[in-house]
């Protein structure tokens, strides 16, 4: 049974700094495309970024450059590390995890971790 744990949340003010973090149990890490998505009440969860078994990274636009995807596949750990946090970036951020076996399509969510920028 696959559970993802996140970490890492909390208040901060603009321009401040956290790093999440997602420990995966389970079997499926290694082969499993890690991704962070975010979600505020009454709009539809969105993409952050995503890393795969091969290191290539995807971010939404509204976080280039400020925030960084990573993986500790010895760990099964991934993590975001997100700096020059703005009030926009408020959100229950949310660990993904997604694998295919045997043409299987295989996805998992973390429970959430709330982030929240003001000052």
């Amino acid at each position: 049974q696959v559970q993802l744990v996140e970490s890492g949340g909390g208040l901060v003010q603009p321009g401040g700094s956290l790093r999440l973090s997602c420990a995966a149990s389970g079997s499926i890490f290694s082969i499993s495309t890690m991704g962070w998505y975010r979600q505020v009440p009454g709009k539809q969860r969105e993409l952050v970024a995503t890393i795969t078994t091969g290191g290539s990274t995807n971010y939404a636009d509204s976080v280039k450059g400020r925030f960084t995807i990573s993986r500790d596949n010895a760990k099964n750990t991934v993590y975001l590390q997100t700096n020059s946090l703005k009030p926009e970036d408020t959100a229950v951020y949310y660990c993904n995890e997604m694998a295919r076996i045997f043409s299987k399509t295989l996805e998992y969510w973390g429970q959430g971790t709330q982030v929240t920028v003001s000052s």
